[in-house]
C-alpha cells in the first residue's frame, strides 16, 4: 500500500533523514519507534508533502506521489493526525468532524451525516459531547477528536504521530484500545510512538529509527524481544 524507497529530508544544514526505506502492506500496523529527534515526525511529514525530499520515492496505492500536493495525497486517501493534535478549538466537536470530511470531496451530505454517526459510535465519550467546543475537551478527548477527524474521509491508511504525547497511562491504554478497534475494522495505519513498548504490542511489524536512519526492523514481536530495543528505548 505505501512505499518510502531511500528518502532523505534535510532543513538548511541539518540533515533529518537519510536515505529511509520501508514498506506497509494493505491491514498492517507498522511502528516506527525513536528518541526524540530521529526523524519520526519528519518521515510523515515527508510523506504527507509537508516538507520537500532531497531524494528518494514514495509510492501510494502503486502511485507515485513523491512530488505530489498535500491536498492532492490526501485526496488520494491518506489522512495524517499530527502531533499535538491540532483540532480546531473553537469549533464543536460535531464541527470538527464536519472538517474531516472535506479531506474526500463529492460525498452527499447523508453519506458525511452517516460517517459522523460512525464515529459516534466508534468514540461514545465525543457523541456524549458533540455541541461542546473542541478546545474544552480534555487531552484524552482532544486525541480522540484528532482520530475521529482523520478518520471522517474513511482514508485508505491512517497515519497517527505520537497519539499518546502528554496522555495519563490509563489514557494511553484508553487510545491504544481505540487503534486496534479502528484497526480491526480494517484500516491500515502507520503508528509514531515514543511509547516503545505500546506501540511493538499491537504492531505487525516495526522500525527503528535512530539519527534519521533505520536501524532495526522485525516483527513486532521481534523487536519487543530484541536486546538493543530493549537496554534503549523499553527500560530493560
Amino acid at each position: 500500500m505505501l512505499k518510502v524507497e531511500n528518502l532523505s529530508v534535510s532543513y538548511g544544514y541539518v540533515t533529518a533523514l537519510t536515505d529511509v526505506s520501508f514498506e506497509i502492506h494493505q491491514g498492517e500496523i507498522v511502528t516506527l519507534i525513536g528518541s526524540n529527534g530521529a526523524g519520526k515526525t519528519t518521515c510523515l511529514m515527508a510523506i504527507s508533502g509537508l516538507v520537500p525530499k532531497e531524494t528518494g520515492k514514495i509510492t501510494f496505492l502503486g502511485i507515485d506521489i513523491t512530488h505530489k500536493s498535500p491536498n492532492r495525497i490526501v485526496n488520494m486517501g491518506m489522512s495524517h493526525v499530527p502531533e499535538g493534535r491540532q483540532i480546531f478549538p473553537s469549533l464543536s466537536v460535531h464541527e470538527n468532524l464536519l472538517a474531516g470530511a472535506m479531506g474526500r470531496p463529492g460525498r452527499t451530505k447523508a453519506q458525511i451525516a452517516e460517517q459522523v454517526e460512525r464515529m459516534f459510535s466508534l468514540f461514545p465519550r465525543l457523541k456524549e459531547r458533540r455541541n461542546q467546543g473542541g478546545g474544552t475537551l480534555s487531552g484524552g478527548e482532544q486525541q480522540m477528536l484528532a482520530i475521529a477527524r482523520g478518520l471522517m474521509m474513511d482514508p485508505d491508511i491512517l497515519m497517527l504521530d505520537e497519539p499518546s504525547l502528554g496522555l495519563a497511562p490509563i489514557l494511553v491504554e484508553e487510545i491504544f484500545a481505540l487503534i486496534q478497534n479502528i484497526h480491526r475494522q480494517g484500516k491500515t495505519i502507520l503508528l509514531i510512538e515514543q511509547n516503545a513498548a505500546m506501540a511493538l504490542s499491537i504492531a505487525d511489524r516495526g522500525y527503528v529509527l535512530e539519527s534519521g536512519r533505520i536501524a532495526l526492523s522485525g516483527t513486532g514481536r521481534e523487536l519487543l524481544n530484541d536486546q538493543q530495543v530493549r537496554s534503549i528505548y523499553l527500560g530493560g
